[in-house]
Formats: structure tokens, C-alpha cells, sequence
């Protein structure tokens, strides 16, 4: 297994509010650990917000003696929305943030995902699937039959979450066990990229380049390319 990550500004940011850990090494009692979040609230919120979350999750898991992988990460996720919202409460200028979240462990073939708000994990090889599902206004209008999947991308609310991390006392992540096989390639991004791109691009720069560190960086030029418009945060997982 080789992974890659990388974060980018985008064209029309000043501050990066995207933050990623990557380790492909034992962390606690998980095998390896993948994380995205992206922050929300002013720019120094947004960006505390996604730093400290990642910064809590992994120190909860370092020192989890859970055992299962869900368990270990539900601990992780509940004691960093605690925090993120102590922190609020504490600092005024602070009040009002949250970030996204999805993180990925993998046992072998098999990956353990959590999921909240809009940052999303797919799985590609002949054809590229979204795992995760958006925590979005977009995505529950889709499911009314309010709004047709091909023009989500583009509907103006595009940006509106329903779930994050610091928002709520209770946090609600979704949970995902996935099957994986020889030559599977794993994505977690932001939506600076999910927003600028459609799916069956992203497959093709995925499956056009051997190299996941090119991948990476095609993904980053291509977003940039279309606009840019907000940051952007890539992981790579290669089986």
C-alpha cells in the first residue's frame, strides 16, 4: 500500500482551511490512518477548526485501548466535537465553526470509513465510487427529487452542509465498511475538488497515471484550471 496528500490554496482563497493527515504506520491500535477536514466559520475559525479537529482525533486514537476500528473512531470523533465546542464557547472569535471529516483506516482488504458533512471518499478502478454520502442541502434535495444529480455542481447552495464536527452537541458521523481489491485506488478530498470536477474526470486522471503522486498533482492543476474557487485537499491510497 503507498499513499500520497496534498493541500492547495486554490485561486481564489488567501487561507487554507483544508487539513490532512496521512500515515501509513500503526497509530494506536489502527493499522494506518487517513484523514480530510475542511473548515468552516471566519477564516481563522475555518482554520482552527480543521486542525484541531485532526490534531484531537489522532491524539484520541494514539491513546484508545478500543479495539475495533469504528469504536476507536467513534471515541475519537465524539471527544473532538466536545472539544471544537469548548473551544467556541471559550474563545468568542471562534464561535460559529465546525469543519468536515472523513477518515479511513485499512485491515488488509478491508476499510473502515467515517463520514461527516461534505468532504468524500471514493473507491476507483474500472469505475470510480462515491462511498461516503454528503451531508448536504444539495444531497437532500436530490433525494426529494427536488434537484437531478447531473446539476448538483452547479446549484448555488451547493456549499450549505447539514452535519459537522463543532456544530451540534451530538455528533452523527456515518460509518462504512468497504471491500477492496488488487489495484484499487482510494480518494479522500474536499470538496475544492469534488465541486470543480465531475466523477468520470477524476477516474480518467486517476487511470491515465501509474504514479499517485502525478495523480495528485494533476487533480490540484485541473481544479485550478476550472477556477479554483475554494481550497483543496487530495489523499491517495494505492492497494
Amino acid at each position: 500500500m503507498k499513499s500520497f496528500s496534498i493541500t492547495d490554496v486554490g485561486k481564489e482563497r488567501t487561507v487554507n482551511q483544508d487539513y490532512i493527515y496521512c500515515e501509513d504506520n500503526p497509530i494506536g491500535n489502527l493499522p494506518n490512518l487517513f484523514i480530510v477536514a475542511d473548515g468552516m466559520g471566519g477564516h481563522k475559525a475555518g482554520d482552527f477548526a480543521s486542525r484541531f479537529c485532526v490534531d484531537t482525533v489522532t491524539k484520541q486514537i494514539k491513546e484508545s485501548k478500543r479495539k475495533t476500528p469504528v469504536g476507536i473512531l467513534e471515541d475519537a470523533i465524539k471527544t473532538a466535537n466536545e472539544e471544537l465546542l469548548s473551544k467556541a464557547e471559550e474563545q468568542s472569535e471562534l464561535d460559529g465553526m465546525g469543519t468536515t471529516l472523513v477518515v479511513a483506516t485499512i485491515f488488509n482488504d478491508t476499510m473502515y470509513v467515517a463520514n461527516i458533512g461534505d468532504s468524500r471518499l471514493y473507491v476507483i478502478n474500472s469505475e470510480i465510487k462515491q462511498i461516503t454520502e454528503d451531508h448536504s442541502l444539495v444531497e437532500e434535495m436530490i433525494k426529494t427529487g427536488e434537484l437531478p444529480r447531473k446539476e448538483a455542481r452547479f446549484h448555488p447552495n451547493k456549499n450549505v452542509i447539514t452535519r459537522a464536527v463543532g456544530s451540534n452537541k451530538y455528533v452523527s458521523p456515518d460509518y462504512f465498511e468497504v471491500s477492496l481489491k488488487q489495484g484499487d485506488t482510494i480518494l479522500m478530498c474536499s470538496d475544492g475538488l469534488s465541486n470543480m470536477m465531475d466523477d468520470e474526470e477524476i477516474m480518467d486522471i486517476v487511470n491515465e497515471y501509474s504514479e499517485i503522486e502525478l495523480i495528485g498533482n494533476k487533480l490540484i492543476e485541473r481544479a485550478n484550471g476550472y477556477g479554483g474557487k475554494d481550497n483543496i485537499a487530495i489523499i491517495l491510497i494505492r492497494e
